[in-house]
């Protein structure tokens, strides 16, 4: 009966992607209170966006006001790589998922999200809404936190907390790859140019989300190219 739920399975699968977003999200609202906003307007913030990298290079950016166009390009290129996910996972949508809902639903795609929903044969309305819910939850509450209480820990707990994310990011990914050799081959080759976007001059001065960009569309490109699936592969 379970199976037949899609908005709790998508509850449940959505539960350890709010977990890591509690450690992210309280850094940020840590450093959103040290640089000068108040622990309401972090929240808000997290609220209104729920993007990590987007969130933490606009806060520097809001402390010297008039800087508007800075702003506007910086956070188009850290967030363009949604349109990207987005544009993949309608491959893989139910026919009911479309119009107004990708819209409403479409606001809540981050990089953890897309990657489990990317990994079902077909993403209904339900299963995305409940994906959805426990990391947009656990993103504020972990805002709130670090607003409030991010005097208290020591650094070497916040240090700690923000290897989470990485964790989380290894558990989604691991498991489909040692079963396909297809796919380990397109992570390891994103691996290496996202190794080399951060240690080859020239390309590392890139914005992170200018170079997670490329290497998510090269390595998608690498993928299709080498390891295309077929019309009977997809079950049409």
């Amino acid at each position: 009966m379970y199976s037949d739920r899609p908005f709790l399975r998508g509850l449940k699968a959505g539960i350890p992607i709010g977990l890591g977003y509690l450690s992210v999200s309280f850094t940020f609202g840590i450093m959103a209170v040290s640089y000068g906003l108040s622990w309401w307007q972090a929240i808000v913030i997290s609220v209104a966006t729920v993007t990590s990298a987007g969130q933490l290079s606009g806060i520097g950016i809001m402390i010297h006001p008039g800087q508007y166009l800075q702003m506007l390009i910086s956070q188009a290129v850290i967030n363009v790589r949604y349109s990207f996910m987005s544009i993949s996972l309608s491959q893989k949508t139910e026919e009911k998922f479309s119009g107004i809902w990708r819209w409403l639903l479409g606001f809540f795609m981050t990089d953890e999200i897309f990657a489990v929903a990317s990994m079902q044969p077909v993403v209904t309305r339900p299963f995305f809404a409940g994906l959805a819910v426990i990391p947009h939850i656990g993103w504020t509450v972990g805002t709130a936190a670090g607003a409030l209480l991010g005097n208290v820990l020591p650094q070497s707990v916040m240090s700690a907390l923000c290897i989470a994310i990485y964790g989380m990011f290894v558990a989604i990914v691991v498991p489909p790859a040692k079963k396909s050799r297809a796919l380990l081959l397109v992570v390891a080759f994103a691996v290496f140019l996202a190794c080399v976007f951060q240690f080859v001059p020239g390309v590392k001065e890139l914005s992170s989300g200018l170079s997670v960009s490329i290497c998510a569309v090269a390595a998608a490109v690498f993928g299709a190219v080498l390891f295309p699936v077929g019309d009977e592969e997809r079950g049409e």
